[in-house]
């Protein structure tokens, strides 16, 4: 079932993409990206409230709070640069340098998290990255 949840998350995050940049015509990137984030934002609150989850907030320890936060920060920055990269670039170019976080985030779960790397990941990693720089040049 994730496979599904996350094959319709890169559905979705390339249809974004799209809209994103139709909409940012004419609308500074910051601003565009603080436009999405209150859409966002609205959405996610409505879905706890929708499920129930709301009464899950008083078990919420303090690391977790502080990561969650964290990873929050992370998303906005993430947000920021994204947008102002969609401004200044083409979909067709800022998608695949963006989607190259994969990479990083394999990285990262190995060094942080002591996820395991089989030599499948590691060529899956390589060929992405490849793929991502003969996009680009």
């Amino acid at each position: 079932m994730w496979f599904v949840f996350a094959l319709l998350s890169a559905c979705f995050a390339a249809l974004t993409t799209i809209l994103a940049k139709v909409g940012m015509d004419g609308v500074n990137s910051n601003l565009a990206t603080a436009i999405r984030t209150v859409v966002v934002l609205v959405m996610a609150w409505g879905m706890v409230f929708l499920t129930g989850a709301q009464q899950g907030i008083s078990g919420i320890t303090p690391r977790a709070w502080i990561f969650l936060t964290l990873s929050g920060l992370a998303t906005g920055a993430s947000w920021l640069f994204y947008y102002r990269a969609l401004q200044l670039g083409d979909a067709s170019l800022v998608a695949p340098v963006d989607k190259s976080s994969l990479v990083i985030t394999i990285l990262l779960a190995f060094i942080f998290l002591h996820e395991a790397i089989s030599w499948k990941v590691i060529l899956g990693s390589a060929l992405i990255a490849a793929g991502t720089f003969v996009l680009i040049l």
